[in-house]
């Protein structure tokens, strides 16, 4: 059973040097021809944020603060902390599933294990997700949100979203080789669960009723985006509510059996289906 699972680690540590130079390569390549150049890894997302600010916040809820268990927040502050992951998953996930049918001709060329293309993909979209992490620090100290104790678990739940994007990238892009109309269905899936995510409006709010937002919490995105908003806002730990961490967890490796099984059963024959 954890055969598939640890050759495709393996060869993630095997050629981990590799994947850094073509993450560095691809995002090179993705900026020389624009006179901002890596500039617009911040002004891209900097100016979605500015729109759903004006849409959500201003038009929306008219500026009011969200309610937490510590108090009232900034609704600014409150989203982004969900906006800043959700811009590395959305790209990530869409990205690494298209991962080896977009490098058809670097796989028929070259000799390395396929599995490195859904990671590479990963680690390109990772460079703008630690500058604008960077970014909301700084936005954090501004409205006197200092480190905590529970920044600590920001490390867990980082980690989490790493393992669970992995996991996804790995099957997805399996799936999206076989059946193309798979990579049109994913961009749509997307689009939606970004209002279906804790990212513009709060599931927990009195308005949702309870059964609602038991069902919007199997989405596994859900428990990384309110962790990572908990440990910014200290107000809670991830073992506290340990049934769904073992839900999350159970989901992730099931996502990672399965993508490693089926990508090692059909990765000598994608070129074939490419």
């Amino acid at each position: 059973m954890f055969k598939e699972i640890k050759q495709v680690l393996q060869e993630q540590f095997q050629y981990r040097d590799l994947i850094f130079r073509m993450a560095s390569f691809e995002i090179k390549a993705k900026y020389q021809i624009h006179y901002l150049g890596a500039i617009w890894q911040i002004l891209n997302p900097s100016i979605q944020i500015a729109i759903y600010w004006f849409v959500f916040g201003l038009g929306i809820r008219g500026g009011n603060p969200v309610t937490t268990k510590l108090g009232e927040v900034p609704f600014f502050l409150w989203m982004l902390m969900g906006l800043i992951p959700w811009f590395f998953i959305s790209p990530s996930i869409v990205g690494g599933s298209n991962s080896v049918h977009q490098k058809v001709s670097l796989v028929s060329k070259m000799k390395f294990p396929i599995s490195l293309l859904p990671t590479t993909k990963l680690f390109v979209n990772s460079f703008q997700f630690i500058t604008m992490l960077s970014l909301l620090f700084i936005v954090l100290f501004i409205y006197g949100i200092y480190p905590t104790l529970h920044w600590i678990q920001l490390v867990y739940y980082i980690g989490c979203l790493f393992i669970f994007l992995f996991s996804f990238a790995l099957l997805s892009s399996t799936i999206a080789t076989l059946v193309r109309d798979y990579q049109m269905l994913l961009q749509s899936m997307m689009r939606m669960l970004l209002y279906l995510s804790p990212i513009l409006w709060d599931p927990n709010g009195d308005r949702v009723p309870d059964w609602i937002s038991n069902i919007l919490k199997l989405n596994p995105f859900y428990y990384i985006l309110t962790g990572i908003r908990s440990s910014f806002l200290g107000e809670s730990w991830f073992f506290e509510d340990i049934t769904y961490t073992i839900y999350f967890w159970l989901f992730t490796f099931a996502l990672l059996y399965f993508g490693a099984k089926t990508h090692l059963k059909f990765r000598n024959n994608f070129m074939d289906y490419l």
